[in-house]
């Protein structure tokens, strides 16, 4: 049995796969090797008895995630990995290369990511180019739920809502400037914890405030991530993350000014890197 899993900062998908190719679905916390040990990573899985039952028959594990970018940063995921599988293959890899993979259709393509954090990057079926690099949440991840909660909390500080939805938002999350930036300049995860206050925002994304930002946000990131590539408005774009299918509108908006194709928006992208994975990398490897 083998584990294919997609992890970004705020949560990981865990598919199992069986030697009949048969699936089955787990999930923990994202493990991003900038704000998790090997340790944390550990004591995180240990949690999960579901996960730990299953341990001692898994043969390989194939993890994509977050943070992911060198083998440095790599390490420190797969040590954590190997503790709870001793007896695994394990390969650690950028999420990146599982957003190229889950989008993959047989003809080259530019391929995004929107989720806590966003990044972009260009895939042929063997080559992946990352064109400009992804700067984390404080010095980039443009269009992303850090990016917009970022924006959402600012203005929220500032008094810059709208009176009613201002209202809505301390009646939701009783915060005040205290807690705010404790939690973003104190405590770990800040990342994360800005990111989820998205959910605010897509319940009220069709006042002109939010859909605004987010237009205005997501064509910045296009800007930045996609038109960066030659021949960009020839290529197909794929989007994965769920922000890109709740905000579809927006997207759509921001890419058909910029001359953009978006050929698909993957919401769930663990699904598609579980196909090619059955369609090139398990192939031989499951008998």
């Amino acid at each position: 049995m083998y584990f294919i899993i997609e992890s970004g900062s705020t949560k990981s998908d865990w598919v199992l796969v069986d030697n009949k190719n048969n699936q089955s679905f787990f999930s923990t916390i994202g493990f991003n090797p900038y704000f998790h040990s090997a340790d944390i990573i550990e004591a995180e899985l240990k949690k999960n008895t579901d996960i730990m039952h299953l341990a001692p028959s898994i043969k390989g594990i194939y993890f994509y995630g977050a943070g992911c970018s060198s083998p440095e940063l790599n390490q420190i995921v797969e040590e954590g990995l190997r503790r709870i599988f001793p007896d695994s293959s394990i390969m650690v890899e950028h999420d990146l290369l599982a957003c190229a993979y889950a989008t993959y259709n047989g003809k080259p393509g530019i391929s995004c990511i929107i989720g806590t954090g966003s990044n972009s990057c260009y895939f042929d079926g063997q080559n992946l180019l990352e064109e400009v690099p992804a700067l984390g949440y404080v010095l980039g991840d443009e269009g992303s739920g850090s990016y917009f909660g970022k924006q959402l909390l600012s203005s929220f500080l500032y008094h810059h809502l709208p009176a009613d939805i201002e209202a809505d938002f301390i009646a939701t999350y009783q915060l005040d400037k205290d807690i705010v930036v404790d939690r973003v300049y104190r405590e770990p995860n800040a990342n994360v914890f800005i990111a989820s206050f998205m959910p605010f925002i897509a319940k009220h994304k069709e006042n002109v405030f939010f859909s605004e930002m987010v237009y205005k946000g997501l064509k910045h990131f296009m800007q930045v991530h996609v038109c960066c590539y030659d021949n960009y408005q020839e290529t197909e774009v794929h989007f994965v993350g769920s922000l890109s299918k709740i905000f579809e509108k927006e997207l759509d908006k921001a890419a058909a000014e910029l001359g953009i194709q978006i050929a698909s928006i993957v919401q769930k992208p663990v699904l598609g890197l579980v196909d090619y994975h059955l369609k090139y990398i398990l192939k031989t490897v499951i008998a």
